[in-house]
């Protein structure tokens, strides 16, 4: 659930349909933008200074006030003993210890106040959206085995983002829950209101297919302002949903008992994933979809509970997802940016917009690429690399904190081997030596233009998988810059209208030079039934579709 406009609905409690953002518009940067809000952080800093010296004053003051209680103490105990008044020096020691645990603890609930406090300020000047529901509580996720998020802010501004948090502290990886013996594992599906009935999707039967084609087609996610929507092709949804080793039961829909029309899915694949040390083997849940007129059923938590008993019988207990919106809790988060390349059409179906004081001329010349890639030996992946691009990929990706293992040669193949309409991968082969030295890939994932006169659809693809073997830190700057570039070139001649990127792996040596624009969208990644240590972007090695 990689892609920005697939911020896909976890339960209707936490995802209503309006909020879903399926292509994030490249944001116009002002010097006007939120000054109010500017202000009120001012105001909040300086509030939390004052806070801090007065924090100060009255720490020293009960330090003294301890001193003098554990002096009277040790003269008492003196006394009665018929010794001088010497203080003893162990339990001192331990009463300066209790004391400093204590002011340890005052400055963490003081530290945690403020926090609220500026959340506080934040909805009350109106700058938080009121769409917002990351405050509430999540009747559906306060149950499940996912670390607590007592308070999260997450506020996007046009210039920074900023995470205001109080969570539980996590100080060892591991699950949260031990593996259920298999037979106390639920045997049968869960309930489901009468007039809805179980369904397991076949995807190799043509019918299923367009059932799920056309269910997500029409509500999966899409923008708030209603106009673009994801268009996945069949094509696209046999890639992603039919990896080696994928189970048919974690392709699970919903039927309308008495006409049989699908009206709701969930699907898992299997994975391998590297976080931090631990090696797991896992399924990656995508695709919850429920239909718009149901929403109000609240069938996406019994979907959720479903996929996770169908896991459990398979013996996988852990889950990877992602969604636009913030749940108990997120591991990471990562920002989309874009690379305009047909500036006038995305400025005419207002995906993005024509800057103050620049013409169409000027925009279209910014960004402008070269006809041709500049990369000696770049070519098309063939079949034969998959054990080179295997080692190499895995090899790159010992950089970074959450990543995938691919452990065959076989899932580099259907991941990665070119598919028409759905996957480009290139790689880099020396000349000399023959050996692959860089790869890079991306996919295909096309937006509905929703009502639009002349324009019916952005074509749009994401980058996916990369590596190189450079490692000294500047030639990796240059590599990077000159393979992403490259990947934009061959785009624009696939008549691709944009490029779009997260902040993860090594991107930022890339985004800005490229001139990749900051979207209105975020991504944040989950992990199910497992806790671990937050991480930054940059050391998140998984993209998921």
């Amino acid at each position: 659930m990689a892609s920005e406009q697939q911020e896909t609905p976890l339960s209707e409690e936490v995802m209503p349909p309006e909020e879903a953002s399926p292509t994030a518009k490249i944001v116009e940067i002002t010097d006007t933008d939120e000054p109010a809000l500017a202000n009120e952080d001012e105001d909040v800093e300086s509030k939390g200074s004052v806070s801090m010296t007065a924090a100060e004053r009255q720490r020293e003051k009960q330090k003294k006030r301890e001193a003098k209680r554990l002096m009277k103490k040790t003269k008492k105990k003196a006394e009665k003993a018929g010794t001088s008044a010497a203080p003893v020096v162990g339990e001192e020691e331990l009463a300066k210890k209790k004391v400093q645990e204590a002011m340890e603890w005052q400055e963490k609930f003081k530290q945690m106040i403020n926090r609220l406090a500026m959340q506080e300020a934040l909805n009350s000047s109106g700058s938080l959206t009121s769409k917002s529901k990351e405050s509430k509580t999540h009747k559906f996720w306060d149950t499940q085995p996912v670390p607590r998020l007592e308070a999260w802010l997450l506020y996007m501004s046009v210039q920074r983002l900023w995470e205001c948090r109080v969570n539980e502290e996590i100080d060892e990886d591991g699950p949260i829950e031990e593996n259920t013996p298999h037979d106390q594992i639920r045997k049968d599906p869960y309930p489901l209101p009468k007039e809805f009935e179980w369904c397991t999707i076949d995807l190799n039967n043509e019918s299923e297919l367009s059932e799920l084609y056309t269910l997500l087609t029409n509500n999966y996610v899409e923008d708030e302002d209603a106009m673009f929507r994801f268009d996945y092709s069949a094509k696209f949804l046999k890639w992603a949903l039919q990896p080696p080793g994928y189970k048919k039961l974690w392709h699970c829909g919903v039927r309308v008992t008495s006409n049989k029309k699908l009206v709701a899915f969930i699907s898992g694949t299997p994975a391998d994933i590297r976080i931090y040390k631990s090696k797991q083997h896992l399924v990656e849940i995508n695709f919850l979809c429920v239909h718009k007129k149901l929403r109000s059923k609240r069938l996406s938590p019994v979907l959720i509970k479903e996929i996770t008993r169908r896991s459990h019988v398979q013996g996988i207990f852990q889950a990877v997802y992602t969604a636009g919106i913030v749940l108990p809790k997120p591991i990471c988060s990562a920002r989309y940016f874009h690379r305009n390349l047909n500036p006038k059409k995305l400025i005419e179906t207002n995906f993005s917009r024509l800057p103050p004081n620049m013409t169409m001329s000027r925009v279209i010349k910014k960004f402008k690429l070269p006809a041709e890639t500049a990369t000696p030996g770049l070519r098309p992946m063939k079949s034969k690399d998959a054990p080179a691009i295997r080692k190499l990929l895995n090899e790159y990706m010992d950089k970074f904190n959450f990543v995938p293992v691919f452990k065959s040669d076989e899932e580099v193949r259907h991941w990665l081997l070119p598919k028409e309409g759905v996957i480009w991968s290139y790689v880099v082969e020396d000349p000399a030596t023959k050996t692959l030295t860089d790869f890079f890939s991306y996919y295909f994932l096309p937006s509905s233009v929703i009502g639009h006169a002349v324009h019916k659809t952005i074509n749009a693809v994401y980058l996916y998988y990369y590596a190189i073997k450079e490692t000294e830190e500047k030639a990796v700057k240059g590599r990077l810059q000159a393979l992403i570039k490259d990947a934009l070139i061959l785009a624009k001649q696939e008549n691709i209208d944009v490029f779009n990127c997260l902040d993860i792996m090594e991107n930022n040596l890339f985004i800005e030079p490229l001139k990749f624009g900051a979207g209105d969208g975020t991504l944040n990644y989950y992990m199910y039934n497992w806790k671990c240590k937050d991480m930054d972007s940059s050391k998140l090695g998984i993209v998921m579709l």
